[in-house]
């Protein structure tokens, strides 16, 4: 999502501005481009010369420097931009950009651009809970500004609160989100995700190696395009997506029964969850011991979600997935005839970098007009999104909503 992209950080004098090196690299490792303005006071607590190593490419930190294509340093930077990032942002940067004051380069800067620009405070807990900040960090979300929830914990000054960073890995999805195109908007989407769980009694049960990232970066890659996403996961040990509604189910059956309710209000319904497709038949009340045995156990079939929803389904666009080991692209296109899917996603277990657990995948994309796109391996946020891509040409080609 960040490949190319180009991205203004501002580094304010705050004590988490050593976290900016860190950012920095995590920019650039994604691929974007980055330049970095520096205040005074962030001088004093990181040099321009890391930042310079870090970001490759100059610092600025006076406004009254030329670049080699424009006068003035705040107008090349407005033009260079593809995002504005203030990490971290102090109670002073915060209170000079809701009142309009440009005084040194950042905040000039600022003035003179009109790009996404997403604002990370960091400061003092009794600082950040200040009215006198909190009315300016008001100003600024009304104005456009994204403000990012500062994060909660130890502080610098030994007490415990919220006023820290937001972690890095939170700064880029804001990033994400802001960059992506909003052309979900007004789409309800449904993704389901993560493995499910059948107990055999109440310690051990019976499941699959599904991860959940596939269908946790569906959902967070639907969110940034501005959907109104509800994710439905089963048991999971990686953190949530953003998502307006997140609903945890255990078994196949509490599955089955959150989708069945939930499914008709879904424009997008895209099923990524590995789900198991029998139970025990019984589930013992008490643990079972070992020196008792188990001759075996008996097994029924669970419901098939995916096919309860084709069997019923009138509009919107339904989404399955094909997790093979054998004649993956056969099975892939039987399963999305016979299930009366509109396109099916299909990978297959024996490939390196795909499947479970990963965090990239390989994907061929299926739909019923008989296109095939056979994808490298790519990120699964990446392979998220051209997902969506897909989604948003077959709705085009029925007549939805999904915007252009």
């Amino acid at each position: 999502m960040l490949e190319n992209k180009k991205i203004v950080l501002g580094i304010t004098g705050g004590i988490a501005a050593y976290k900016a090196a860190e950012l920095t690299r995590a920019f650039i490792k994604a691929g974007a481009q980055v330049r970095v303005i520096m205040t005074k006071s962030a001088m004093e607590f990181i040099t321009p010369l890391t930042m310079q190593t870090l970001s490759q490419g100059p610092v600025y930190t006076d406004m009254f420097v030329p670049t080699d294509q424009y006068d003035m340093a705040h107008i090349a930077l407005a033009d260079f931009a593809d995002a504005f990032v203030i990490a971290p942002a102090t109670g002073n940067v915060i209170g000079k950009i809701a009142s309009g004051i440009a005084d040194d380069l950042l905040t000039t800067t600022v003035m003179a651009q009109n790009k996404p620009t997403l604002i990370c405070p960091a400061m003092n807990d009794k600082m950040l809970a200040n009215p006198i900040v909190q009315n300016n960090i008001f100003k600024l979300k009304k104005m456009g500004y994204m403000v990012m929830d500062s994060g909660v914990g130890e502080l610098a000054c030994k007490t415990s609160g919220s006023g820290r960073l937001p972690e890095i890995s939170k700064i880029l999805q804001a990033v994400e989100f802001l960059l992506a195109p909003k052309d979900f908007s007004g789409e309800r989407v449904l993704v389901t995700a993560g493995p499910t769980e059948e107990p055999l009694d109440p310690v051990r049960f019976i499941t699959n190696r599904s991860s959940g990232k596939m269908g946790y970066a569906i959902a967070r890659a639907a969110h940034q395009r501005g959907a109104k996403v509800t994710l439905i996961s089963g048991p999971t040990k990686i953190p949530p997506p953003e998502a307006d509604q997140i609903i945890y189910v255990r078994t196949a059956l509490e599955m089955y029964r959150a989708v069945m309710e939930h499914y008709e209000k879904a424009t997008v319904i895209i099923k990524a969850a590995a789900v198991a497709d029998y139970r025990p038949k019984t589930e013992a009340r008490e643990k079972i011991k070992k020196d008792k045995g188990i001759q075996g156990i008996e097994l029924t079939r669970n419901p098939d979600i995916i096919a309860a929803i084709g069997a019923k389904k009138r509009k919107g666009i339904l989404v399955g997935f094909a997790m093979e080991t054998q004649d993956l692209l056969a099975n892939a296109r039987q399963k999305l005839l016979k299930k009366n899917m509109d396109m099916i996603v299909a990978n297959s277990l024996r490939e390196k970098g795909a499947g479970f657990e990963t965090d990239t995948n390989i994907i061929t994309i299926i739909d019923r007009n008989g296109k095939t796109i056979a994808l490298e391996k790519m990120t699964k946020i990446d392979a998220a999104h051209k997902i969506l891509d897909h989604v948003k040409m077959l709705s085009k080609k029925k007549g939805l909503c999904v915007k252009p």
